[in-house]
């Protein structure tokens, strides 16, 4: 279960003006994107349907980051329809593992009503290590869960518990043969260490991929990414609040983008011809 060599998906997260800039990938494979984007923002919809048709993985997420609440069953798969997408987010409570389940269990229920041709992700929360466990092994023995999302670490960055640090969370898993062979197991954005939490998780055979807005929004703000750090994680505005962002600072998020590619060991590169 476990290699130097592995690898992780990076998929980046960009306003929709400039996707092609930092998000398009080559080859293409994974993007993460947000579900109400899609069904309101044409541009954003067209991008992804391309994507989509280059052979890349879509992964709609349900818009409760961003909107505070996620979307109904019928516009989730709206939204994956519309774009070609293979998988949906379920819905999920930040550090309540019972809310997640609960959430997640009833968003299921509708969705499987609506389709049984798209994949289902759920989210792993918990207020304290046996609850985060207990939401794990809940999904993880469920049906309907075709992958796991682990939510970056945003606090205590020392902290022995499982739902404050994801590094021990992976390695718990790993050393207690939790990992599911059937499911998909992904990240979801970059913690208090940034890229350089990726150099230790690409031991994990088992984790595909990575989404994150980081590279794009430091780079914006003027700050680079350094390949061995430090990373210090800055009070950072949301990724639409950076249009229109200042065409100088393209090299710098490029590079970004670049750093965490290479912390992930992912061979993506931008196309040349964006």
């Amino acid at each position: 279960m476990v290699a130097d060599t592995s690898s992780l998906h990076v998929s980046v997260i960009a306003p929709t003006a400039y996707l092609r800039d930092f998000v398009a990938q080559e080859p293409a494979t994974v993007h993460h994107v947000a579900a109400q984007r899609v069904l309101h923002e044409p541009a954003y919809r067209s991008f992804f349907r391309a994507e989509a048709d280059r052979g890349a993985w879509i992964v709609v997420d349900n818009g409760v980051f961003d909107l505070g609440r996620a979307l109904e069953a019928p516009d989730l798969v709206q939204a994956a329809r519309m774009i070609g997408a293979h998988e949906i987010i379920l819905p999920d409570v930040r550090q309540d593992g019972p809310a997640t389940t609960l959430a997640s269990d009833r968003a299921a229920r509708r969705l499987l009503d609506l389709t049984d041709d798209l994949n289902l992700c759920a989210v792993v929360h918990g207020a304290d290590g046996p609850t985060w466990l207990r939401c794990y092994e809940h999904f993880a023995t469920s049906s309907y869960v075709s992958a796991i999302a682990l939510p970056a670490s945003r606090r205590h960055l020392d902290s022995r518990e499982l739902c404050q640090n994801r590094v021990r969370a992976t390695a718990y898993l790993a050393d207690q043969g939790l990992v599911q062979d059937r499911l998909t197991y992904r990240l979801l954005g970059l913690g208090r260490t940034g890229h350089l939490e990726l150099t230790q998780q690409t031991r994990h055979r088992w984790l595909s991929s990575v989404d994150c807005a980081a590279p794009v929004i430091l780079g914006a703000m003027g700050v680079p990414m350094l390949p061995d750090g430090p990373y210090t994680k800055i009070h950072t505005p949301r990724i639409d609040a950076l249009d229109p962002i200042d065409p100088r600072r393209f090299p710098l998020i490029r590079a970004n983008i670049a750093t965490v590619r290479r912390a992930a060991h992912c061979p993506l590169t931008i196309p040349e011809d964006t």
